[in-house]
């Protein structure tokens, strides 16, 4: 039985309830109305996959509504019941997004028939926009995953791989959205409509993560007071998406790696076995092939689990996503706060730019969820530094020029600390003609007998 809704929109209330009979013994969910603001009401406050509306209604046109439930919601498609004497305008109505017309009186097959292929469209229709809210088109990416040439290609190779049921292995810094790619993977694969079960692996204690993978059986060990289903059951027919994979024990690598080999696995206590149909997704901010020459990861697991590696660039090589990525998390954050920020200082976008970010995206959005939330403007400007900037001068590539006195003046300090402020010795040690060297401390502002008083006072 099919559970799509649609909305039927007629004035003849006879035609109404032939119309609602034929497409509900289909088993389609329907709403009627008789009127084009009821219409455009039930438009608004429901999920349509599909419209029927007369060419007139009443006094009122049956395009216009079209074009207003269009407005509403782009994807559902409309079909306009017209009779004999108006085909023509059925037809100027296809000319302007109407997705087909039935005349009237129409045959139950035709009306089905028609009714299905629209409905084929507005499935197609709702794909198409998902894929472009989760990944954006292919020239121009949501802000909250950027528009950079890295990231383009890593959402080429999310969407190439989420085409196969391979296992994929996620790797990249913390906090560059390991989990978020793992996500979008699964939404966009055949797996869609089964459960996303995530863990952490370096979150779960040693003795308890068997119990948490695979379940248990009440009496299992001391505690296990009922039945837990673990999370490979969960995830039967979904995907389970296993974060900090390289922080899991050898002895939980040879379970796991048995469980991926076999396809099935034994809660603990139990004597049936359950089959596994989970695609595996893994994720760390560690290099596996090291994990593995080091002996810390077991060389067949790593086969196992690294057949499509997608690599996250950090956020310090995909700056170009940073005015986008901050904007995005201010309109989030004023949203929830109540606030009407318009956007961020030129400054502080600048200091943005010129950090290093080592905690990737989740540091920027925490630092911006902090400026959203201190300022008092509408710009936010630069109180949301604090806390960056006492290193942003190190990551920021200076002009030369300053770089040079930076150098200069930080030489000519030691210097005078080393010699106590002897100029002689000082020349002397710098190759400097004496006259030379007053004429560059004193552009520092440097004087030698500073230093000669802190060695008289020890």
């Amino acid at each position: 039985m099919a559970d799509e809704n649609i909305l039927i929109v007629d004035d003849d209330n006879h035609m109404l309830d032939v119309l609602e009979l034929s497409i509900a013994a289909e088993g389609y969910k329907i709403v009627t109305s008789t009127n084009v603001n009821d219409a455009i009401s039930a438009a608004k406050n429901n999920m349509f996959d599909l419209a029927l509306v007369d060419l007139r209604i009443a006094e009122e046109s049956g395009i216009e509504l079209m074009n207003n439930i269009s407005r509403i919601s782009p994807e559902v498609p409309v079909i306009i019941l017209t009779a004999h004497g108006t085909i023509k305008t059925a037809v100027e109505a296809m000319k302007q997004g109407a997705y087909g017309y039935l005349v009237k009186p129409f045959d139950h097959r035709e009306l089905i028939l028609q009714i299905k292929n629209g409905l084929e469209k507005s499935s197609l229709s709702r794909e198409v926009r998902r894929l472009k809210t989760l990944i954006g088109e292919r020239y121009g990416f949501k802000n909250i995953i950027g528009k950079s040439k890295k990231m383009q290609e890593v959402m080429e190779q999310v969407s190439r791989a989420a085409e196969t049921d391979s296992n994929v292995c996620i790797c990249g810094e913390s906090g560059t959205g390991k989990e978020l790619i793992a996500k979008s993977l699964h939404l966009l694969s055949s797996r869609k409509n089964n459960s996303f079960v995530a863990i952490n692996c370096a979150a779960i204690p040693e003795g308890l993560i068997e119990g948490e993978l695979f379940g248990y059986e009440r009496g299992a060990f001391t505690g296990a007071i009922k039945n837990k289903k673990g999370f490979f059951a969960q995830a039967n027919g979904g995907s389970i998406f296993m974060d900090e994979i390289s922080e899991m024990s050898e002895l939980m690598q040879a379970k796991l790696l048995r469980v991926l080999q076999e396809k099935h696995f034994y809660p603990l206590g139990a004597e049936k076995l359950i089959k596994s149909d989970a695609r595996i997704l893994t994720a760390t901010n560690k290099d596996l092939k090291d994990e593995v020459k080091k002996g810390s990861f077991r060389e067949d697991l790593f086969y196992r689990i690294y057949v499509i590696p997608i690599h996250l660039p950090p956020l310090r090589e995909r700056k170009k996503d940073i005015p986008l990525l901050a904007d995005h998390f201010i309109k989030n954050f004023s949203k929830k706060m109540n606030k009407s920020i318009k956007g961020i200082s030129t400054d502080s976008l600048q200091k943005l730019l010129s950090y290093s970010w080592p905690g990737n995206v989740r540091e920027l959005e925490n630092t911006i969820e902090y400026a959203v939330a201190m300022t008092t403007k509408d710009v936010i400007s630069d109180e949301l530094m604090l806390h960056i900037d006492k290193t942003i001068e190190d990551d920021r590539i200076k002009p030369m020029k300053k770089a040079k006195n930076d150098f200069e003046k930080k030489y000519l300090i030691k210097l005078m600390e080393y010699t106590h402020g002897n100029i002689t010795k000082a020349s002397t040690i710098a190759k400097k003609y004496r006259a030379d060297l007053y004429k560059i401390l004193e552009k520092y502002e440097i004087k030698p007998t500073d230093f000669r008083k802190n060695i008289c006072s020890k």
